[in-house]
């Protein structure tokens, strides 16, 4: 398991093994050489030490008592040199305590002499399986400067800088956001900044989707009901806006809300309080709202489609999303990020992004913009054999619309939001074969959401299913 080779690759992993029993020594390396590891012995604690330094192994299987030093100290010692290194040790039962302590300082495990080879074969499996899964956890986790992200938003392009500084700005101060932008950008990202920004962090972050629901159970979701306010109530339920007393409520796809329920919902910030269905008695609430929509509310609101008052009390700070085209400089960042996430999620070695795959993307117009980023990574790295990305490992349909434009987004002529969200809804509804569960989950909306979207943008399609 060398560092520059697959990780997952268990035979290619370079053990040492330190005891200052000669024979100890000789028989396992004899035996875990013949199961495929590259194997090392040594019988004395310092020339160990002095290889660790020199070239760290993935794994060192060690006796806790040695002639020419503390086995515990040692260890240490070793681990400071090669932080990613995993321990065995090996110990006889007058040193089993003093091994316990050892575990508690970095050791993965121990083993009593005498070991059974089964036994040695299973803890090294055991210790390289950890070590694998702390090193994806890293790849994952590194490579972006703190800098270049805000808890899980990414991005380079002052368009994300300006983001950055406005959530740090806007986080303490309870006052209601609207985010304004298009599927995928990271609205709900940003939401869970601010809240966790917040003086309200400790409480909860409470998630509603305003199109995920049929119009009448909106107000059961959120407000909850009184035992036997309809038929099934058989007890009294807390609706969301109770559950997130203290904390925050995201309202996502705020525009799919009806006007009847946006009625209900300007008195809630109002006047700070509710009443669950079938309830007499006002619930008091403390909660701070931020609300996110991918169309534009100002329009809607002039052409009386959204309450303007609702409007302008979510809307105390307006945060708008820019759409991943307009801000193609952070293409490679976020890809590099979603290639080491996926490739953790799957188990595989991190491959390299080439510089033709990159090229491909920047080339690319991302209708599902960041989201849909993370779906085409997510299915290069899935379909990808070698060590790097290759243009064959992405969707055909980019490589398509790639080679039309010939320079992307930036050749075609202007086009409204709303239209590019409906090409890519009939893009990815053909794809599927008009089966609209499949292409709800592919576009991250509800099937309810997506079906208004045909509906109102008078889609000509097969009924689908």
């Amino acid at each position: 398991m060398n560092r520059t080779e697959d990780r997952d690759t268990i035979t290619k992993a370079r053990l040492y093994v330190l005891d200052d029993e000669v024979v100890t020594v000789q028989r396992l390396v004899q035996a875990l050489g013949k199961d495929g590891y590259v194997v090392e012995g040594f019988i004395s604690g310092q020339e160990a030490l002095g290889r660790v330094q020199e070239n760290p192994p993935d794994l060192i299987i060690m006796d806790i008592r040695l002639k020419d030093g503390d086995g515990i100290d040692l260890m240490q010692r070793m681990r400071a040199a090669a932080p990613e290194m995993e321990v065995i040790l090996m110990t006889g039962y007058a040193a089993l305590d003093q091994a316990v302590q050892a575990t508690k300082k970095g050791a993965f495990n121990y083993l009593e002499k005498p070991v059974r080879l089964q036994t040695m074969r299973t803890a090294i499996a055991e210790a390289l399986a950890h070590a694998r899964r702390k090193w994806r956890k890293n790849q994952t986790q590194q490579e972006i400067p703190d800098s270049d992200r805000f808890g899980e938003i990414i991005g380079v392009s002052p368009s994300m800088k300006g983001i950055f500084k406005t959530i740090i700005q806007v986080a303490p101060l309870d006052c209601n956001v609207l985010l304004q932008g298009e599927s995928g950008t990271g609205k709900e990202l940003v939401a869970r900044a601010l809240h966790a920004g917040s003086p309200r962090r400790e409480k909860s972050f409470v998630p509603f989707n305003c199109g995920a629901f049929a119009d009448e159970l909106i107000a059961n979701e959120l407000f909850g009901h009184e035992k036997g306010a309809f038929t099934g109530a058989g007890s009294t339920k807390p609706g969301l806006l109770e559950t997130a007393n203290g904390g925050t409520v995201f309202l996502d796809e705020i525009g799919e809300m009806p006007l009847s329920m946006q009625v209900k919902l300007l008195r809630v910030i109002q006047e700070r309080n509710f009443m669950r269905l079938g309830g007499t008695t006002p619930v008091a609430i403390d909660v701070r709202f931020i609300a996110a929509t991918n169309r534009n509310l100002e329009k809607m609101a002039a052409a009386q489609e959204f309450r303007q008052d609702l409007y302008y009390r979510l809307k105390v700070v307006l945060l708008e999303m820019p759409p991943l085209r307009l801000r193609l400089e952070d293409v490679p960042l976020l890809a590099g990020h979603f290639v080491r996430k996926a490739a953790n999620r799957f188990g595989k070695h991190v491959p390299q992004l080439s510089k033709e795959v990159l090229a491909e993307l920047s080339r690319y117009s991302f209708p599902g913009n960041v989201r849909e980023l993370e779906n085409i990574i997510e299915r290069a790295v899935a379909l990808s054999q070698g060590t790097s990305l290759k243009l064959a490992d992405l969707p055909p349909d980019i490589l398509y619309q790639t080679s039309v434009t010939g320079q992307g987004p930036q050749a075609s002529a202007p086009v409204e939001i709303k239209d590019m969200e409906m090409d890519h809804i009939a893009r990815v509804y053909h794809d599927t074969g008009y089966n609209q569960t499949e292409t709800a989950r592919r576009l991250g909306i509800s099937r309810t959401t997506l079906w208004r979207r045909l509906s109102k943008l008078g889609a000509r399609f097969p009924k689908g299913r």
